[in-house]
């Protein structure tokens, strides 16, 4: 049995230390991102886009991508529905 497991970080495949999380995934992938996702400065998201926790446990297969944490225009009519 390994003790690691196969994820994919914005389309490059890691070999992530089994029982490791979403963060440890991105620092493979770059550790600047992970410090930068640590800061809320970027998220992590699942393979549909939907942004997940830093400390989500990974498995075998995780496809992630790291998005910018952009935050909302007080402008922007859609932002009455944050009320």
């Amino acid at each position: 049995m390994s003790d690691s497991i196969r994820v994919f970080v914005n389309g490059i495949g890691y070999d992530a230390p089994l029982g490791g999380t979403a963060l440890d995934a991105v620092a493979l992938h770059d550790a600047a991102e992970a410090r930068a996702v640590g800061d809320g400065a970027m998220l992590v998201t699942d393979s549909r886009g939907l942004p997940i926790d830093a400390a989500t446990p990974l498995f075998n297969g995780a496809v992630l991508r790291l998005i910018p944490n952009r935050g909302r225009d007080a402008a922007d009519p859609a932002a009455r529905f944050d009320e």
